[in-house]
């Protein structure tokens, strides 16, 4: 199943919500029409998609609707279609992972998801033939490393963990030190999802960040965000607090299949102006797909 089908099942529970009524309204459409744009304002902020990044989609579509002189429902469906796609680019899409190793560092509250999608980004890419160790660097929650290892063991690929309570930056570095010596592609650290507060956060993670920068000078690293799509708007502000406190260059959003409000990618990309790099659309392993911004706003709104 490719990522149009995938997107269109995992996107169910919003197109429920908003698919009759983008329908109804694209549908009525005569010339402009106040109503017809507070009604599709409204459609939008239903669905998650932010007031901010809602106002901007809707007041650009009138300009569209001006300059191309639109009439029919149909095109001016599609000149949404396309505005929304344009709103989801943002920076590169995919991972820059050409030096040996790259790394990956998983940031995130705890229970959005930040595990699985280590153990599914892990599982893809030994599945495509590349060497991958996990660093177990999250070391204040109870299980964590246990949770990670069970993960290694279903991607088939090694891990390097420390006591629990031992230093997130120690583990690093005997990850680096382990991959280097094994010639492993990539590694990918799972970080600490729930620390004291923001300084605290920050303070770990330029911890962890300046062993990488010592020991791997010049490599590849990103930084990825994982988010849960179901808690919609507070997902958001949590996510602004971890924009602040890393260089974050990409977001997972997962759980979007279990959400009636998947406006929230909108939301994301254009408020955070974080490109969103991959999304989860179920449980099974291969679930986790790389992001499609054109075919995503049209699987949602079309």
């Amino acid at each position: 199943m490719g990522f149009f089908e995938k997107i269109k099942n995992g996107l169910a529970k919003t197109k429920q919500n908003m698919t009759i009524s983008m329908n109804n309204l694209f549908s009525s459409f005569t010339g402009e029409n106040e109503e017809f744009f507070d009604d599709l304002e409204d459609t939008l902020i239903l669905a998650d998609a932010g007031v901010e990044t809602t106002t901007k989609a809707v007041d650009r579509l009138r300009e569209v609707v001006q300059e191309r002189g639109l009439r029919g429902g149909a095109e001016v469906q599609s000149a949404f279609v396309e505005i929304m796609a344009d709103m989801l680019r943002r920076g590169r899409l995919d991972l820059e992972l050409r030096s040996i190793p790259s790394v990956i560092l998983m940031v995130g509250v705890n229970g959005v998801g930040k595990t699985t999608t280590i153990g599914k980004l892990a599982a893809s890419f030994t599945a495509q033939g590349k060497k991958v160790l996990l660093a177990a660097a999250d070391t204040f929650r109870a299980a964590a490393a246990e949770q990670l290892t069970v993960w290694a063991q279903r991607a088939r690929c090694e891990i390097v963990r420390h006591e629990e309570g031992s230093d997130p930056a120690a583990v690093v570095f005997d990850a680096i030190a382990a991959a280097m010596a094994r010639r492993t592609d990539i590694i990918i650290v799972d970080t600490a999802g729930r620390l004291h507060n923001k300084q605290n956060l920050m303070n770990e993670l330029n911890k962890i960040s300046r062993v990488i920068t010592r020991e791997l000078p010049g490599c590849n690293v990103e930084t990825l965000l994982v988010m849960d799509a179901t808690t919609g708007q507070n997902g958001l502000f949590q996510a602004k607090s971890f924009k602040e406190a890393a260089d974050i260059t990409g977001v997972v959003l997962t759980k979007l299949d279990g959400t009636a409000k998947g406006g929230i990618v909108f939301a994301i990309a254009d408020e955070l102006d974080i490109p969103v790099k991959f999304v989860g659309v179920g449980e099974g392993i291969d679930d986790l797909m790389p992001f499609d911004p054109e075919k995503f706003a049209e699987a949602l709104l079309k």
